[in-house]
C-alpha cells in the first residue's frame, strides 16, 4: 500500500513543484506559500499528502512547521529522487519556481517577514 500511496502523491503538479523546492532544503509552509504563489489551504492540502505518502517529514520551531524530503523514502524507493532531480527539474514551471527560489533566498527574508507582509520579489503568477 505504501508503493501506492508515494505513486498517488507524486502524480500532482504542484506535490512535485513542492518536492522540486524542498530538495534544495528543508522549508517552512509560509515559504512554500510565497514562492509557489499557493494559498496556505492549498499548500497545507498537498503538504498533508505528502506527508501521508512518507515523501515528506515535519518539525516545528515556535509556531513555524518546516519540511524537508524523507531520505527514509529515497532509500526504500529510489525512483523518487531520480523523479525529483532528473525529471521535476526539466519542467518549465519547476525551473520558474526555483529562479524564485533564489529570489527569496536573495532577499534575506524569513518567515516573520513574511507574515507581516514583506515580500522579496514580484508575486505574480509564472
Amino acid at each position: 500500500m505504501e508503493l501506492i500511496q508515494v505513486m498517488k502523491a507524486l502524480s500532482d503538479e504542484t506535490r512535485m513543484r513542492i518536492l522540486n523546492l524542498l530538495q534544495k532544503g528543508e522549508m517552512c509552509v509560509c515559504e512554500l506559500e510565497v514562492v509557489l504563489n499557493i494559498s496556505q489551504s492549498n499548500a497545507s492540502r498537498h503538504l498533508t499528502k505528502l506527508t501521508t505518502a512518507k515523501i515528506v517529514d515535519f518539525h516545528k520551531v515556535n509556531k513555524y512547521v518546516y519540511y524537508k524530503i524523507n531520505k527514509d523514502i529515497i532509500d526504500l524507493f529510489p525512483f523518487v529522487d531520480e523523479i525529483i532531480k532528473k525529471h521535476a527539474v526539466n519542467l518549465e514551471q519547476c525551473k520558474k519556481d526555483l529562479q524564485r527560489l533564489e529570489k527569496y533566498k536573495e532577499s534575506g527574508l524569513g518567515c516573520d517577514d513574511l507574515k507581516e507582509g514583506k515580500v522579496c520579489f514580484n508575486n505574480s503568477k509564472d
